[in-house]
């Protein structure tokens, strides 16, 4: 089989200094087009860009949306590219592997239609955010198609495109990402390909450093979306498993990890939790809610606009 070509796809906005390291770390591990879809940056996000050599596109702040610009990203490269690497920018490339080991594992097999690389803990990460990369990023990885998914549940539909690499023909025929989802249009998009007979996988080999140390309110907004996104998908769930289990065993293991590394991070961790059940649960009810509460209650306001 011929090599297939590559291109990166970046939205942008205010990236600020880890921009930068992302940059560098981008021309350091990788030869090939970068396109770069900013949202409206002040800061030097742009320059940054042109000064590595990247292409860049501008968008007005409130035509940004997760899947409808990553869509965009995918028509500007489709010339230029077979598979599609999505990349967010405080995703900082780790090795030679990162990109070439997701165009291998998608060349090696024309159903895979989607692959997700290793994400690691910033230097700067908090015991929680620690623990949160190594329990969602294992050192082995899979391939599975619907039939094999049942064994791991809701987390065969799991695809994270902070980094992540996507079959163009396979993307196109799907159908791209959904334009209006608040969040989640990666896994929405492998619980759609597994459905239509193609496969998803995970390449621990590639890796990229990509953490965030979130405060308690940022975990209940986050997860307030992601319960309005398990609503309005609900099939996902239905078909794949729900995400109870999944809770259960990461607030172990974390408890666990906390305990032998970090204890005094264990009463942020229960009141974390707390708020991620919280903010889930009335997410999952956000249709009952008022409008003005249900923008004040979320992380990504500008999706209710």
């Amino acid at each position: 089989m011929n090599n297939l070509r590559s291109a990166i796809i970046i939205p942008t906005y205010n990236g600020g200094l880890l921009w930068k390291k992302v940059a560098q770390s981008i021309n350091k591990h990788y030869k090939g087009p970068v396109i770069v879809i900013d949202s409206g940056s002040t800061d030097n996000t742009i320059n940054i860009a042109e000064n590595n050599g990247f292409e860049v596109y501008r968008i007005k702040p409130e035509e940004f949306n997760h899947g409808r610009t990553r869509n965009y990203g995918v028509s500007l490269a489709s010339s230029k590219c077979d598979i599609a690497i999505f990349l967010t920018q405080d995703a900082i490339l780790q090795n030679d592997e990162a990109v070439s080991g997701l165009v291998e594992m998608i060349q090696d097999d024309d159903k895979l239609a989607a692959v997700y690389g290793k994400q690691l803990p910033h230097d700067d990460a908090n015991p929680l955010a620690t623990h949160a990369r190594y329990f969602n990023y294992a050192d082995s990885g899979y391939i599975l198609d619907e039939k094999n998914a049942k064994a791991l549940g809701l987390k065969s539909v799991f695809m994270s495109n902070s980094f992540a690499a996507y079959r163009v023909s396979t993307f196109q025929e799907i159908g791209g990402f959904a334009n209006n989802t608040i969040l989640c249009e990666d896994m929405l998009y492998a619980a759609t390909a597994l459905s239509s007979g193609f496969k998803v996988g995970y390449q621990p080999n590639s890796r990229v450093q990509h953490s965030h140390n979130y405060s308690a309110v940022e975990e209940f907004r986050r997860y307030f979306d992601i319960g309005v996104f398990h609503m309005d998908q609900s099939w996902i769930g239905q078909r794949f498993g729900g995400a109870q289990s999944a809770g259960s065993n990461f607030i172990r293991s974390e408890l666990t990890y906390l305990a032998k590394n970090a204890p005094y991070y264990i009463p942020l961790a229960l009141i974390n939790n707390s708020a991620k059940l919280l903010g889930y649960k009335l997410g999952k009810k956000y249709n009952l809610l008022p409008r003005g509460i249900v923008r004040k209650l979320s992380m990504h306001k500008k999706f209710w606009k």
